[in-house]
């Protein structure tokens, strides 16, 4: 019979292993290659190295009261921030919905591996339903990605529902390998698949322009039996290399991550807040725990939304992809950090009463070379 400290040998194995992978996915791993139509992997270089400048770029969602996008408003209606300090906004520019170019891309994520057979098939419904909404045409190209323990594969981008639902519901639900019966260990092998095939669609995303919607349909990645696990020494180091690379993976990539919970409110109330105990954004491997890998934690800071209470998933996609109708994007210099993978708060006000600025909460600079865009 295992002991506790020999799970933990194996759950700190895992992680070095994890922080290893994600680490080496900033320059040598090559992106996965979804499946067009032709059933053809699509072969894709690897991302480029760097810019020669220090910009960063943010997508912003402004929302009124009620929750709404709302356009119409102009540089000198924002402030940003960077560690509290003002920071000048070098470019600026208003985007509404049908005027993006390149259009946003939207992602659907199947998640196949934390999520029950019974609730893959209602992600599987509720999607096709959103899809249905739209009356035959989408504003934006949308893919499907199928998340599962052999990989992630999908279709190409398309506005037509018709063949997306068909790609959909052509796509058999698989066995599966890591089983919920392996318990921890099972639950170990899926965090590392999960956090190491977003940030493989994030290097797939890097090389295609333009900004990107990914809403990741899945109950959660394991947070095993409560918020924290600790962990520390080189474990700890490996897990704060492991949350920059996705983080720098996301922004380079421009990519707003967004939870759908497809058991709504079935789900336990107390479980859905755990990831809320990991918000803020780590700034040493001191502070580095698993939960800084939570899904949830993730797409809070890429400036999306955790939508984890709502039996309509239908329309908890819909308005994940309403971020799309309108947004800002703005971009400033940032400054060298002092020492190597340094944390910056972001922070965006509004000059408008009652409006809500949403952006990615922070960001990681480097000393004496370029922050990518």
């Amino acid at each position: 019979m295992k002991t506790n400290s020999g799970k933990t040998a194996v759950a700190l194995l895992a992680l070095v292993l994890l922080g290893a992978t994600l680490a080496a996915q900033q320059t040598t791993t090559p992106a996965p290659a979804p499946l067009g139509r032709t059933g053809q992997p699509e072969v894709l270089a690897s991302p480029p190295a760097g810019t020669a400048n220090r910009q960063v770029t943010l997508d912003v969602a402004v929302l009124d009261g009620f929750g709404k996008p709302l356009g119409g408003l102009q540089q000198q209606d924002f402030t940003l921030y960077d560690d509290k300090q003002p920071r000048k906004i070098s470019s600026f520019r208003a985007v509404e919905g049908a005027t993006a170019e390149p259009p946003v891309e939207i992602i659907l994520v199947v998640d196949e591996v934390n999520t029950s057979f019974q609730d893959v098939v209602i992600e599987r419904q509720q999607i096709e339903k959103y899809l249905q909404q739209s009356g035959g045409r989408l504003p934006q190209p949308v893919s499907i990605v199928f998340f599962t323990d052999a990989g992630a594969l999908g279709s190409a981008p398309s506005r037509d529902t018709k063949a997306l639902i068909a790609d959909l519901n052509k796509t058999k639900i698989p066995l599966r390998s890591i089983k919920r019966s392996q318990g921890y260990y099972g639950a170990i092998d899926r965090l590392q698949l999960s956090v190491n095939t977003l940030g493989q669609l994030a290097d797939h995303e890097a090389v295609r322009p333009g900004r990107k919607l990914v809403v990741w349909i899945s109950p959660t990645w394991p947070l095993f039996s409560g918020p924290i696990l600790p962990v520390s020494g080189k474990p700890q180091q490996d897990v704060f290399n492991s949350v920059v690379a996705v983080s720098d993976a996301l922004r380079r990539a421009r990519i707003t991550l967004y939870n759908v919970n497809p058991t709504g409110s079935a789900s336990v109330a107390g479980s859905r807040d755990y990831y809320k105990a990991f918000l803020k954004g780590v700034s040493a491997a001191k502070q580095a725990q698993l939960g800084n890998l939570a899904l949830q934690v993730l797409a809070y800071q890429s400036g999306g939304l955790v939508l984890n209470s709502t039996n309509d998933i239908a329309g908890a996609i819909a308005a994940c992809i309403s971020d799309a109708n309108s947004y800002y994007v703005l971009s400033f210099d940032a400054a060298a950090g002092e020492g190597p993978n340094e944390y910056h708060a972001l922070d965006i006000k509004v000059d408008k009463p009652g409006m809500v600025a949403r952006t990615r909460s922070g960001y990681y600079a480097q000393p004496g070379q370029a922050s990518t865009p």
